[in-house]
């Protein structure tokens, strides 16, 4: 199964319907397969006292709070439906990260076809269990938890109506960007192995390798933020991949899909017209007469593989040779 690719838009549109226009763009011609914003209403998202983050208040100002960023970066309903549409027009899905009831049910009357919920909400019980209720599939970002965490948001999930097939498991560090010592790729593996459940990755590192890695080992999802231009003013630009990037990495992705193959062993059809040039064959090591026994000393092994080969050493050894063979002839029996 092709992994899904998720290109995070999230905030990086700061807060304008034609940059997110421009984003969904970008993420068409570079081949994802959804394109993610983040749903929220900032007064019910944050109280006014809520601080930054340590990143965030690198790249915004620092004299604001928290309150006071997000809501620059507010999309209204309106807005939503215009994304949405244009998305459908652009032949990519639309999806979002709500924050809050009302942003969860902004998004099912809209039409998405599932819901993704950030690290941040893994604990936040009545969201849990509205989202549950809608009946969707989720893909629930891990960053923060323990394996209790995701034991308990699991059991709200299910004990409210989803399945454990329609729900993904994204490991995730929240720490923009990543420290590529805290990715912890094997942790997905854990959580497959942990749940029984499908897994994948959320990235926030720098680059493109560590989401590739993901795919090579087995990720059935893959989330990646993405800029039009990582000098904007904002708070995930610097983190996030440029449209160039965002293709390169997609490019790479569906490379190694191909490179994994389906695990049977055989011979490739692109590779059985070398089978003969690159094996050998049993061969004259000297002039060999009619009569003679074939030896240790006057046959030997060279290329083309087109005569016998030398896994028949053992038989061809001692049998007498029907015909002259000059040095370089394939022996035949």
């Amino acid at each position: 199964m092709k992994t899904i690719i998720i290109a995070e838009a999230g905030v990086n549109h700061n807060g304008s319907i034609e940059l997110a226009k421009k984003m969904i763009d970008v993420a068409v011609d570079a081949g994802a397969d959804y394109i993610k914003f983040q749903t929220f209403k900032s007064e019910k998202l944050v109280s006014i006292h809520a601080e930054k983050a340590n990143y965030q208040k690198s790249f915004t100002n620092k004299d604001e709070s928290q309150f006071e960023m997000i809501k620059k970066l507010e999309l209204g309903a309106d807005n939503h439906k215009v994304l949405f549409d244009y998305c459908n027009f652009r032949g990519i899905k639309f999806i979002s990260s709500p924050f809050d009831n009302e942003s969860i049910d902004l998004l099912f009357d809209l039409g998405v076809d599932l819901y993704k919920i950030g690290s941040g909400e893994i604990t936040n019980y009545p969201y849990l269990k509205k989202i549950a209720t809608k009946g969707l599939p989720v893909i629930l970002s891990t960053g923060m938890s323990s394996l209790t965490d995701i034991e308990e948001a699991l059991a709200v999930l299910e004990g409210h109506g989803l399945k454990k097939s329609q729900i993904t498991l994204l490991q995730a560090n929240t720490e923009y960007p990543t420290p590529y010592k805290d990715a912890n790729l094997k942790a997905m593996l854990t959580l497959k192995e942990s749940f029984n459940i499908e897994t994948g990755y959320s990235d926030h590192t720098l680059g493109i390798e560590v989401p590739v890695a993901a795919v090579s080992m087995g990720a059935k999802v893959i989330e990646k933020h993405f800029t039009l231009d990582k000098t904007l003013e904002g708070p995930d630009h610097k983190a996030s991949l440029e449209p160039n990037e965002l293709k390169r990495m997609i490019k790479a992705i569906r490379n190694i899909e191909d490179a994994m193959g389906n695990g049977i062993k055989i011979v490739s059809d692109s590779e059985k017209k070398n089978l003969l040039i690159a094996r050998k064959s049993i061969v004259a090591n000297c002039k060999i007469l009619k009569g003679e026994k074939f030896t240790e000393e006057n046959i030997t092994t060279k290329r083309p593989g087109k005569g016998i080969s030398p896994m028949r050493w053992e038989e061809v050894l001692g049998q007498t040779a029907l015909k002259n063979f000059n040095i370089d002839d394939l022996i035949v029996l």
